[in-house]
């Protein structure tokens, strides 16, 4: 049975849709079948892995209201072993419609029952907000992953993210793990990078991926072409250190075989 992980931070700009693509494509090219949710309205890893937005007949949209299986939103991708349920902005509408809904957090937890088991990892982009859709992903996902930016107001909000967290273990998922927290948009020639390295190794020393994502001009280029880093420029750092992240998340997760 595949492991959902989800990728959430309600802070904007840390690195979750770029660690969503590139951990899940690097998984891929480890032999691991992945399916990559674009549950962001801004549908950036649909549109990072090159798909046309306008043509876009389902997705998680659909999927999250019960209006299509899961299995019929499901395209292949460019990157080897990885598939893509993809998003529109009509996802937008989704945190307002499924409001009344009965059982309205586990809408995306329901609709994976029926893949599950198709994929080694499933993992969900979440959107920069704590609103109903993440809700959703993170009441699917056995785990979640936290991207961090290396800058000041990093920790601001952290807090907040791990007190939600502790709800839906506590009321609709009790087996949601923290998967760890990745450093990202690191520099070591930055005191501030430096600082902020430190202080959450001090604060939370057995959360913390080893593999930290340094800042990479080729990281931000590669989703304008519709293509992850490994694809974009397999020799560039951003590449390494991602590689390098899924080598340690399967290691993590007792799968190295």
């Amino acid at each position: 049975m595949g492991k959902i992980i989800a990728i959430a931070n309600q802070k904007g700009g840390v690195g979750k849709t770029t660690t969503s693509l590139n951990l899940a494509a690097s998984l891929g090219v480890l032999e691991k079948k992945v399916l990559l949710i674009d549950a962001d309205p801004q549908a950036n890893a649909t549109s990072g892995l090159g798909f046309d937005l306008d043509e876009i007949e389902a997705g998680t949209y659909e999927v999250l209201e019960h209006e299509v299986l899961a299995s019929k939103a499901i395209l292949k991708s460019e990157s080897p072993n990885l598939d893509v349920m993809p998003a529109h902005l009509d996802l937008v509408a989704a945190e307002i419609e499924i409001v009344d809904y009965e059982n309205r957090e586990y809408m995306l937890k329901t609709a994976l029952d029926e893949i599950k088991d198709q994929y080694d990892y499933i993992i969900i982009d979440c959107a920069p907000s704590l609103g109903l859709i993440t809700l959703n992903a993170l009441t699917a996902a056995d785990s979640v992953i936290i991207p961090i930016q290396c800058e000041y107001f990093a920790l601001e909000g952290l807090g907040k993210l791990l007190n939600t967290i502790k709800g839906i273990q506590q009321h609709h998922n009790k087996e949601l793990d923290i998967e760890g927290l990745l450093l990202t948009m690191y520099d070591s020639r930055l005191r501030l990078s430096n600082q902020v390295l430190d202080e959450v190794n001090n604060h939370f020393p057995q959360m913390v991926f080893k593999t930290i994502i340094t800042r990479n001009v080729r990281l931000s280029e590669a989703p304008s072409f519709g293509e992850t880093i490994i694809q974009y420029d397999a020799a560039s750092k951003g590449a390494e250190n991602y590689l390098n992240l899924a080598r340690e998340f399967l290691i993590n997760n007792n799968d190295t075989n």
